[in-house]
């Protein structure tokens, strides 16, 4: 509980005279009391009790209890001036938990004594109560003070200030701390510099962690191992691999003998060496360290793997995931996952099952993400049916799947025609829990809406929007193709007007498909419109579109319009096939517009056509 105000004030302390040497208790109208003990003013005890007394009684342990009733001028105290508050009073208030609110206030009052000149041990525990009590402008005021007396709390008081000043997000202030530190030269000044810097990258605050960097270098400090290994790691994080190599060199050249501290900073050159694309030079520095004795830690370890995995290097990736694993130093799950990103990539996505099988003998367990990325990778590199097939290889390794790849899956059926595989897979998904998964869901309606399941798509729809899962822009787009393949058109109305006012923002599949509806139900007037709405919205035309269009400007004997388009595919870089081709040349030439048809046939020769579908 903080107490910045009371009806005690020092005006009910008598003066240091009138005390006798014994204990003595004070208690105000209000019987707040304050106990004190000997010479020096230690206080032992503080009472706030709301029922005033105006007796004068004597206590069980023999203390007097002098009341002093506020209405009784002739009661009143010493003046405050008389008062001499010294560091052990101020540090007593500090060590009782009822008074230790008060202290600053009784500091600010000492502090105008001509003869009063805090201690350290007075800073230290007004620091610790201020920042309990998270009084800012209270700190601020003490710091300034650190300068005019030119003291200092100790080194893990100005750490902690510093810090918690940085956590708290004060950062004039730990700028003011760091500023009045920067004259100093001890270990005290270079330990709180370390520390604001680990604050700011705890805040991922990394051009800060640089800006107090460069102000211990301009102030002459000598940096401790802390501070190079924070300058790194910020300088990792921003992607600057020449200055995490240039203070590594100037870390090792410092001759330190800390083995915890060299594998962090080595840790943290190995990363930033493999981000920049440099694993083997991150390798020379690995051997380098060997040589050293240094054991590097599962995280050295993990950034090498991942650094010959990004660059596509198999044979050094697979050399050092197998030591890792003789040495038991694979713990990360990116680990695993980058190798099969590199499997994929280099196109052996058999690996990726052994990844998998690999990750169950160590008593891992696979992530989704990693589970979904070898289903995919084997439809990307092996077709849909291999795809089906890992996915049956992960599940009979023991593998459980989370709603990205039961979505994935889910997909992969559809597009095989297995609808009643995709429903079995879509049921065990729901009842796991994974409920609210737009992709599966768009996925389903998707498939029923291209077999004609248009009550399945609805109901489907209807149970999304119960489980408070809101519908894309992928599952519009089907409702609005599955209702224009029916010529609906009062229904494919109603999903767009909903579309909008769920503020879900149309693409241009959405829009070829409500055009190529109206088209279908020969609506020319309504296809310009929403052609016209799509090209507001800085739509590009690719061919699907375009295909439509030239027929809508064509039956519709609009071939300014007809001409516009073609100039915006041309300017697009939009190419025709054949059938698209003929399709325009024909309308032009029906037209009769013999100058355009030569630039059209100029533009987008059947030369170009080829050169395109090439």
């Amino acid at each position: 509980m903080a107490i910045w105000s009371s009806d005690f004030s020092l005006a009910s302390i008598p003066s240091r005279k009138s005390l006798p040497r014994t204990s003595l208790s004070i208690s105000t109208s209000h019987s707040s009391s304050i106990t004190f003990s000997s010479k020096r003013h230690r206080i032992l005890n503080v009472n706030f009790s709301n029922s005033p007394s105006h007796l004068l009684e004597e206590a069980a342990n023999g203390v007097p209890v002098i009341q002093v009733p506020s209405n009784s001028p002739a009661r009143q105290p010493s003046p405050i001036s008389d008062l001499d508050l010294t560091n052990e009073f101020i540090c007593g208030l500090c060590r009782v938990p009822q008074t230790e609110a008060l202290a600053f206030e009784y500091y600010q009052k000492a502090r105008k004594q001509p003869k009063f000149h805090p201690d350290r041990r007075t800073f230290n525990l007004l620091i610790r109560i201020l920042l309990k009590h998270k009084q800012w402008g209270s700190i601020s005021a003490l710091v300034e003070d650190f300068g005019v007396f030119n003291l200092f709390p100790d080194r893990s008081m100005c750490t902690r200030l510093v810090s918690g000043c940085v956590k708290a997000r004060r950062f004039k202030l730990a700028e003011s701390l760091l500023r009045i530190l920067a004259t100093r030269k001890g270990t005290t000044a270079i330990s709180t510099f370390c520390s604001a810097m680990h604050g700011y990258n705890k805040l991922h605050m990394h051009n800060c962690t640089v800006s107090v960097y460069d102000q211990v270098r301009m102030a002459g400090l000598p940096l401790n191992s802390g501070c190079y290994r924070w300058i790194m790691d910020a300088y990792r994080k921003m992607g600057d691999t020449e200055n995490v190599l240039a203070l590594f060199l100037e870390f090792e050249s410092k001759s330190w003998n800390s083995l915890a501290i060299s594998v962090e900073i080595y840790s943290i050159l190995l990363d930033s060496l493999g981000r920049a694309g440099r694993a083997f030079e991150a390798f020379k520095y690995f051997k380098e360290m060997e040589k050293k004795e240094i054991q590097p830690n599962p995280s050295i370890y993990s950034s090498l793997i991942c650094s010959f995995a990004g660059t596509r290097e198999v044979e050094m990736a697979e050399d050092l995931l197998q030591k890792a694993r003789e040495k038991g130093m694979v713990r990360d799950s990116s680990v695993f996952m980058k190798l099969v990103m590199m499997y994929v990539e280099v196109e052996l996505v058999e690996k990726t099952i052994r990844i998998v099988e690999a990750m169950m003998e160590m008593g891992l367990k696979v992530p989704d993400c990693i589970l979904c990325a070898v289903v995919n990778g084997f439809a990307k590199k092996r077709g849909l049916k291999a795809s089906v097939w890992a996915y049956d290889q992960c599940i009979f390794n023991g593998c459980e799947p989370g709603q990205v790849t039961y979505a994935s899956i889910i997909n992969v059926y559809g597009r095989l025609g297995l609808f009643q595989k995709a429903e079995m897979v879509f049921l065990e998904m729901m009842e796991k829990g994974f409920d609210k998964c737009v992709v599966a869901y768009s996925n389903m309606i998707s498939m029923y809406g291209k077999v004609g399941r248009v009550r399945d798509a609805i109901r489907l729809l209807a149970k999304m929007k119960e489980k408070g899962c809101e519908p894309n822009v992928y599952v519009y787009n089907s409702l609005i193709d599955m209702h224009g393949r029916r010529l609906n058109l009062r229904q494919v109305e109603k999903v767009w007007k909903e579309m909008k006012r769920r503020r879900v923002a149309p693409d241009k599949i959405s829009y070829t498909s409500i055009i190529s509806a109206y088209n279908k139900a020969r609506k020319l007037d309504e296809c310009i419109r929403f052609y016209e709405e799509f090209k507001m919205n800085r739509g590009k035309v690719d061919r699907a579109l375009a295909g439509i269009m030239v027929g809508v400007f064509s039956k519709g004997s609009r071939f300014d319009e007809l001409v516009k388009l073609l100039q915006d595919m041309k300017s697009e870089g939009t190419g025709l096939d054949e059938r698209l081709y003929e399709s325009a040349l024909n309308a032009l030439r029906d037209a009769g517009l013999q100058v355009h048809m030569k630039w059209f046939e100029k533009s987008f020769g059947l030369k170009k056509i080829d050169l395109m579908e090439e």
